[in-house]
């Protein structure tokens, strides 16, 4: 059992919060009343977890040393000693087996979605997390990827607009992550990932402060394009952009003034206004795509 448990908390299932990107082409494409797309969409949902679960184990499997030098991945099991890299290696094959191949029965190109989401991932780890910015974009890329996923599990074309959007506020999180990291390590932070040496904290601020702002920018723009306004029925998504920009500013200042920023997952969950913000987004949002397609 006490392996078990080590392997769930390895396996990380609190962080399946980022798969939920998955349906984003769910809600958008006004596909949630069809029982069968629903089903798709949970479908990939499940086999996109067992994936990033498997990037989890071998990551901790390759960052064990750097890990035991962290106030906080100190506790992670394969660092702690609580679970096997053995026994770890084991269940990430299986998992990336049971993912992609569950994943290609949905839909073949859901199948390849998911092989580039996990050879990026690979990338990442081999190569990309040792170069400055490209670290952050590589992040980034694996957000874009669950929101392409979504939309090839039902095959559907997700607006560009969108993709613009999940890619702006992805790097907005990974900037803030590398933030939290810097000032949480301090003069261990080089130690624990040596790309941190390239990075300050005054050019983190700027890099954030201008996602940030793109991000904004971007959904401001995709709520009005045409397509959407042709999709929807209506210009009333722009109804939806003060929690965006609550939710923007709430993040940004429990970076400056709380912080946070070095656990985004965590944030997300533990923050009420940021919780309770998302939530009112996702139900004004489903609400005017539902009930709302007629007229500007």
């Amino acid at each position: 059992m006490r392996t078990l448990t080590a392997l769930i908390r390895c396996m990380r299932p609190w962080q399946y919060t980022k798969n939920l990107l998955v349906f984003a082409a769910l809600v958008f494409a006004r596909k949630f009343e069809e029982p069968d797309m629903v089903l798709k969409s949970v479908e990939a949902f499940v086999f996109f977890c067992m994936v990033s679960s498997a990037v989890y184990l071998i990551n901790d499997i390759r960052d064990a040393e750097e890990d035991r030098r962290h106030p906080q991945k100190c506790d992670r099991p394969i660092a702690c000693g609580a679970l096997a890299p053995k026994v770890a290696a084991i269940a990430a094959a299986v998992l990336v087996v049971a993912g992609l191949g569950g994943s290609i029965t949905v839909n073949p190109n859901l199948g390849a979605v998911t092989a580039g989401y996990f050879a990026l991932q690979m990338l990442y780890q081999c190569f990309l997390k040792e170069r400055v910015i490209l670290d952050v974009f590589a992040i980034a890329g694996g957000f874009v990827l669950r929101a392409v996923a979504g939309a090839e599990a039902l095959a559907v074309v997700i607006s560009p607009w969108l993709l613009i959007c999940t890619l702006l506020l992805a790097l907005f999180l990974g900037l803030a992550k590398r933030r939290g990291e810097m000032l949480l390590l301090e003069d261990d932070a080089i130690g624990h990932r040596p790309t941190l040496r390239k990075y300050s904290v005054g050019l983190l601020d700027q890099l954030i402060g201008v996602a940030a702002s793109a991000t904004l920018m971007s959904y401001c723009l995709y709520t009005i394009s045409e397509r959407t306004v042709a999709e929807m029925g209506s210009t009333r998504l722009m109804y939806t952009i003060p929690f965006v920009i609550y939710g923007l500013f709430r993040y940004l200042y429990l970076m400056h003034r709380q912080g946070h920023g070095g656990t985004p997952d965590r944030t997300l969950l533990t923050d009420r206004p940021l919780l309770a913000t998302v939530a009112l987004y996702v139900i004004t949002a489903a609400a005017i795509i539902h009930f709302a397609p007629n007229g500007p």
